[in-house]
């Protein structure tokens, strides 16, 4: 799994489609987040099909996609997914560019109020083999960041019995199914 190449056309609905596929049939399907499915099944979730080519142009949408959810009702939009499949290809400069997330979410003072996840058709944790399963947890169709409201996450966290135990059993899920069997799921 990997990011669309360059020379892929821009298609944004595709593009959407494909990122809706992942969220029902992994994250869901999978109860990779056990949390997610609410929030879906209301169409609570927002994504955003970027077309940014740059990283500069990417963390101005960011920045507007953050005051958006921080003035809009949860009820409305809970979480919001900013896909950008034309920047950020390379995970590591994905990785890099996570610390420019970060460090605007503090400086519109909303550190402790939203949060940006992060998920890349190539994700790697550390000390992981590319190849790991493991790494699958982490893995979408395209670059993105999920921006979630602080109080959603302990909300949830604290109504899930034992939140801990959600990161060992994704693993054990995705080792399971292993890298085939993840594409094959979103084929």
């Amino acid at each position: 799994m990997h990011a669309a190449p360059a020379c892929t056309p821009f298609d944004p609905e595709a593009i959407e489609a494909g990122v809706r596929r992942w969220l029902e049939r992994a994250v869901i399907g999978l109860n990779l987040c056990p949390f997610a499915k609410a929030v879906y099944v209301k169409q609570q979730v927002r994504i955003v099909v970027s077309d940014a080519s740059t990283e500069r142009a990417l963390l101005e949408q960011l920045g507007e996609e953050l005051a958006l959810l921080r003035d809009t009702p949860a009820a409305a939009t809970d979480t919001t997914l900013l896909v950008h499949p034309r920047v950020l290809g390379d995970f590591l400069d994905y990785n890099d560019f996570l610390d420019d997330a970060e460090a605007l979410v503090e400086a519109m003072d909303l550190d402790g109020v939203l949060q940006v996840a992060s998920f890349h058709p190539d994700y790697r944790f550390a000390d992981t083999d590319a190849d790991d399963p493991g790494n699958l947890t982490n893995r979408a169709p395209y670059p993105l960041l999920h921006l979630l409201r602080e109080d959603s996450v302990e909300r949830a966290v604290a109504a899930y019995p034992q939140p801990d135990a959600i990161i060992e059993r994704n693993i054990a899920t995705m080792r399971a199914l292993g890298v085939e069997g993840f594409r094959a799921l979103l084929g």
